[in-house]
């Protein structure tokens, strides 16, 4: 019997998957392939495979818990949200106020009404 597996949920809504939500599906698509890929490297490299095959689950195991965890806590754009955030400054100090004193109002107003004039 063939499994029919349900992804999108409407028109204009997220994708989806089994729980995982837009970009977190593509999150886990990636890392069990990196964790293919390792499997095949050890493997050629000799290693045996009571070391692999628990390290492979293991970090399989995390790698899903993981993705699970973050497509709970952040949803759709959570995660780009929180690391923009966290790229923001938490204050802007100036050494000089050379920059200011610099200013006088015409230079002001006339780059004020270059920017807004209309050139039609």
């Amino acid at each position: 019997m063939s499994s029919i597996y349900h992804i999108n949920k409407g028109v204009s809504k997220p994708i989806v998957f089994k729980g995982l939500k837009a970009q977190y599906i593509a999150y886990l698509a990636v890392g069990l392939v990196a964790l293919l890929v390792a499997f095949a490297v050890l493997y050629i490299c000799g290693v045996s495979l009571w070391v692999i095959l628990p390290l492979v689950f293991g970090l399989g195991g995390a790698l899903c818990f993981s993705v699970f965890r973050l497509s709970h806590r952040f949803g759709e754009h959570g995660l780009m949200k929180f690391f923009a955030k966290r790229g923001l400054p938490s204050s802007i100090r100036f050494d000089s106020r050379r920059l200011f004193t610099g200013l006088n109002g015409s230079t002001i107003h006339s780059s004020i009404n270059h920017k807004t004039a209309y050139h039609g």
